[in-house]
């Protein structure tokens, strides 16, 4: 399948722009496709060329490997072996991949390739949408500058992390709906390299109305153009 089947293209229009991709589906709960267009907006926005597709097929297609950036949004879902050979050969070869809660690091659950690629997986989020604090841990990270620690409504992600990881943000749980995990301090954004490719995730945007929130969209627009080559 190649990149030019069934996708919408926005942005660029001269040589040697950047250019994304941006794969939706999987669960709807998290209105895949809404988020999709709001990101694609974002990055028209910086002068990339951006395609969407709705098929995992998409990280298959050999012209991969020219994209500058990749962004996943597509909770659970399923890769077939050589979607995910592909995709991490491209990431480890120098394209970039960014993305933002299940989207990305709750998609391709069977997948532990990807998992190590993106440096982490959900595993819960104890007492659904909750008030919880993101406490910024690298002031002098890009991503991060001018951003202080902000207050957050959302589902708080337990997650399952790579110590490589370099973590850019975090959230101490309370223990109020799991008591054991009183205390636990979890990463919410980190950077991390594949190979030649950077890596950016967010947990935060469990729906599409959180990128009405500063921080938030801050975060993940700033990561998204740090992970792009």
């Amino acid at each position: 399948m190649s990149l030019g089947c069934n996708i919408v293209i926005i942005g660029g229009g001269v040589e040697n722009v950047r250019e994304a991709l941006i794969v939706w589906g999987g669960w709807e709960g998290h209105q895949p496709e809404r988020c999709a267009k709001i990101v694609r907006d974002m990055l028209a926005q910086h002068g990339f060329g951006v395609r969407i597709h709705n098929s995992t097929e998409a990280f298959a297609d050999p012209a991969l490997s020219r994209m500058s950036l990749v962004v996943p949004i597509v909770t659970a879902g399923r890769l077939e072996r050589h979607q995910i050979e592909n995709l991490s050969q491209a990431v480890r070869q120098g394209v970039g991949l960014a993305g933002f809660h299940g989207g990305m690091c709750d998609a391709f659950r069977e997948a532990t390739e990807y998992q190590f690629m993106c440096g982490g997986q959900w595993v819960a989020h104890p007492g659904n949408i909750i008030d919880y604090t993101v406490n910024i841990q690298r002031r002098d990270d890009p991503v991060m500058a001018g951003i202080d620690d902000f207050h957050y409504r959302s589902e708080q992600y337990y997650m399952h992390v790579d110590p490589s990881n370099q973590v850019l943000a975090t959230t101490t749980f309370a223990g109020e709906h799991a008591d054991w995990i009183d205390g636990v301090v979890m990463p919410v954004v980190w950077k991390r390299r594949h190979g030649q490719g950077r890596v950016f995730y967010s947990s935060l945007g469990h729906a599409a109305s959180e990128f009405q929130i500063p921080p938030m969209r801050i975060i993940l627009e700033r990561g998204m153009l740090w992970a792009a080559r």
